[in-house]
């Protein structure tokens, strides 16, 4: 698993007009190829209407999974240019659909990279690019004696806490690093000094800064 990474926060999606043609950019964060073929198709579906329905993907910790589709717009004029915008930005396991309705007036092929372009980066900022950093869970079970202590560690050394409940002890949700987890434990051990019941728990997702 990729230690962190940058993708879309959720399905998103922005409207621009560009010289009386429609452009409706939808992104979202996709898990697996057959998740973006599914949204690519749904959007499709949604804008049955459209005169092109253009798409790229990125997928995989080095992203090993690339497509697009120009949906009929002249050879390398659309989708292309939705994934150079996805690659650009750094995102992966991300999906872009950007719809058309043609408004009458062309816009040549350098105007469709542009557009189409545009459309991508609309999509990018309705979904929201985000962090996700790999954390590992780690469960400590202490005695109420030494929750206070813990506690003030863990708030001095900026350690994520994702929950706490209370019992007839304390089990605190730690989430160290994925890298830094077996010397958080270790670290937890002692401060405990041998106290504490800890457990590794799985490696989980977070968004930095949050």
């Amino acid at each position: 698993m990729q230690h962190r990474y940058k993708t879309l926060r959720r399905e998103g999606d922005k409207e621009i007009v560009i010289r009386k043609s429609r452009f409706i950019g939808y992104g979202t964060p996709v898990a697996s190829e057959e998740e973006a073929i599914a949204f690519i198709e749904r959007i499709k579906k949604l804008h049955r209407q459209a005169t092109h329905n253009c798409s790229a993907y990125v997928i995989g910790e080095r992203d090993e999974i690339q497509k697009a589709s120009d949906d009929g717009e002249p050879s390398g004029t659309a989708g292309k240019p939705i994934l150079e915008v996805i690659k650009n930005q750094g995102l992966k396991n991300v999906a872009i659909v950007v719809t058309r309705y043609f408004g009458g007036i062309m816009l040549g092929a350098g105007g469709l990279i542009r557009a189409y372009t545009d459309g991508a980066v609309a999509a990018t900022e309705a979904g929201e690019a985000i962090v996700n950093v790999l954390h590992r869970e780690v469960f400590v079970d202490v005695d109420y004696t030494w929750y206070g202590k813990l506690e003030n560690e863990l708030h001095a050394r900026q350690y994520r806490v994702e929950d706490t409940s209370f019992t007839d002890r304390v089990t605190v949700t730690c989430l160290p690093l994925e890298a830094e987890g077996d010397a958080f434990i270790d670290w937890m051990t002692d401060l405990t000094q041998g106290q504490a019941v800890i457990e590794k728990g799985e490696a989980v997702y977070r968004v930095e800064g949050e």
